[in-house]
């Protein structure tokens, strides 16, 4: 990270910015800090480049097929593909963020959404009676959101004072943990039957669980889970954590509390977590241990690690080709060797590009890129 994103990161302020560094004119260090301080302000044209710079062709493009997608796909493309894959990929977006931007890998995301989903059928409603509270929707689900939230920051507190292979034991540890408490327990989550009938509600005389409000549903869960996610890592605090992911002894040493923003991170992603599991949950119309088994813990990490642990785009990515592969494999290859192609494609991503995906993409445009640039410099020297 370059010493210009920690100063603006920081906020050195103006003061920091007029000071002219080496090699750099007094009258270009003043035009410096006005443009720093009109942006710091909201004001000037610093704000407004930014917003330029990050809206591409390709975003509009893709927004304006993603808001199309409904009048050219069939409902079972748009529900069993798509939707799921926004669902999958909001749950892997929490797992790219603790392992991309703050160093963590962290194998009890999918278990943080389960907690999230037994928690909306629980207090909301099911199909058994006796369990469930019954409360309404606008009350179950923030506080289905509250309580994943809480054990996510619990999750995190017991973790992030390991390292490595060590927070992955501890928090697959913590998922085999809480399925077998599902499991095992039929007071409150009715054991290996699990809660059924769980459905979204209908608000505004819309039945969400249709395939195409469904599909808008999970698409803004999605879009605003992938800008916050971007808006945080350009934010001070999301600075401050990609520091302590490269040396968390110097970033203690200049004064950041490094358990509290690992802890804060796992909140975050615990949050969003807990969405994609409601989300999950509405998908299925149920929650199971089969939900929250071992399985699912594993594929969570593969679908992150296909897309990209660097971008957040990638978990997206990610998940949509694992649920593609999930949807169609079994038409080339039995049902129980499905697991075999998702290993061997994930395998061939690590060996080739360990960015996964978008790495691959990236390395391959950069690839094709330079011998163009190249060519032309050669004729303009000629």
């Amino acid at each position: 990270m370059s010493a210009a994103q920690w100063r603006r990161a920081m906020n050195s302020g103006a003061a920091g910015a007029a000071r002219p560094l080496a090699g750099q004119s007094a009258a270009s260090a003043r035009s410096t800090s006005r443009t720093a301080t009109a942006t710091s302000a909201g004001t000037g044209p610093g704000r407004l480049e930014q917003l330029r710079s990050a809206i591409a062709p390709r975003h509009v493009i893709v927004l304006a097929a993603v808001l199309l997608l409904p009048l050219v796909a069939t409902p079972f493309i748009l529900f069993q593909v798509v939707a799921q894959s926004l669902v999958l990929g909001l749950i892997a977006l929490s797992l790219t963020f603790l392992g991309g931007y703050g160093g963590m890998v962290s194998l009890a995301q999918m278990t943080v959404a389960g907690i999230a989903g037994y928690a909306l059928a629980v207090l909301g409603h099911s199909s058994a009676a006796e369990i469930s509270l019954g409360w309404p929707w606008w009350a179950a689900i923030p506080a289905a959101l509250l309580i994943c939230t809480l054990c996510a920051t619990l999750i995190g507190w017991l973790s992030v004072r390991t390292e490595g292979i060590y927070t992955i034991m501890i928090t697959l540890a913590i998922g085999v943990a809480f399925y077998y408490l599902v499991l095992q327990n039929y007071s409150i989550f009715n054991g290996f039957q699990g809660l059924r009938e769980v459905y979204p509600p209908k608000v505004f005389g819309v039945a969400w669980r249709d395939p195409v409000p469904f599909y808008f549903l999970c698409l803004a869960c999605g879009l605003g889970g992938y800008f916050l996610i971007r808006w945080i890592v350009g934010a001070p605090f999301g600075v401050a954590l990609q520091g302590i992911r490269d040396n968390p002894r110097r970033m203690n040493a200049l004064g950041f509390r490094v358990v509290a923003h690992r802890v804060a991170a796992y909140a975050l992603a615990g949050f969003l977590a807990g969405v994609g599991g409601i989300l999950f949950v509405w998908y299925n119309g149920l929650i199971t241990p089969g939900s929250v088994g071992t399985s699912w813990l594993i594929n969570i990490l593969v679908i992150a690690v296909l897309g990209g642990m660097k971008h957040p785009i990638g978990a997206f990515l990610g998940a949509i080709v694992f649920v593609l592969l999930q949807t169609f494999a079994i038409d080339l290859v039995d049902r129980e060797r499905f697991n075999l192609v998702i290993g061997g494609v994930f395998l061939a991503i690590v060996l080739f590009s360990p960015d996964g995906l978008l790495g691959l993409w990236e390395r391959l445009r950069l690839h094709f890129a330079v011998p163009r640039s190249l060519t032309s410099n050669q004729r303009r020297q000629k």
